[in-house]
């Protein structure tokens, strides 16, 4: 009888350090998804706070002056994980940098359920995220689409002047999925959505 409240004991001990273990572990994964975002420069999340902080600080120091010399082109392209249609209402706009720029995304839920779901925003070159401030865009929560609804999505957005002079273009994608469902594996093929002028 020892013998098996001593096995016993062993056992739930061993239980409990597992368990600590894999809450440690899954704690951990958010700060290391976040460093290798950072690093690879793709599926950049920042928070609404941490953009209107970056803007009333550039707008304090007087950095958000237009540059009427300069154009950039932004390139804005989506895709899709899941049963949605999403595109922006322009491929590309040409903006001055320093001067404040909207640009509209739609998306259609085609189930005849509602659904959640979540938008990254991921940039190129990789050296124009950091100039690249959303002041309002719908990645910064998640969005709950009715049954075959149809929404408009704005993202307010200011290129810094302060961007290097060789960078002309600027790509800004976006992807749609939903959440709580399994994603695709990496090779599977997904469509694109692109839009028309």
């Amino acid at each position: 009888m020892a013998a098996i409240q001593s096995l016993n004991r062993q056992i739930l001990l061993k239980l409990l350090i597992a368990s600590v273990m894999m809450f440690g572990f899954g704690y951990a994964l958010v700060p290391m998804y976040k460093a290798l975002c950072e690093v690879t420069g793709i599926n950049v999340v920042t928070s609404k706070n941490a953009y209107g902080t970056r803007a009333y600080s550039a707008n304090k120091v007087g950095n958000t002056q237009v540059d009427y010399s300069r154009t950039v082109t932004i390139e804005f392209d989506s895709n899709i994980r899941g049963p949605f249609t999403f595109k922006p209402v322009k491929n590309f706009l040409e903006v001055h940098p320093g001067e404040m720029t909207e640009i509209v995304y739609e998306v259609t839920n085609n189930l005849g359920r509602p659904v959640k779901a979540q938008a990254i925003p991921s940039y190129a070159p990789k050296s124009s995220t950091e100039f690249f401030t959303k002041l309002e865009c719908f990645c910064f929560q998640e969005q709950t689409l009715a049954a075959n609804e149809m929404k408009k999505m704005p993202v307010l957005f200011v290129i810094d002047a302060g961007m290097p002079k060789d960078v002309k273009t600027i790509t800004l994608s976006y992807t749609f999925f939903e959440l709580g469902v399994p994603q695709q594996p990496a090779g599977a093929t997904t469509p694109k959505s692109k839009a028309t002028l």
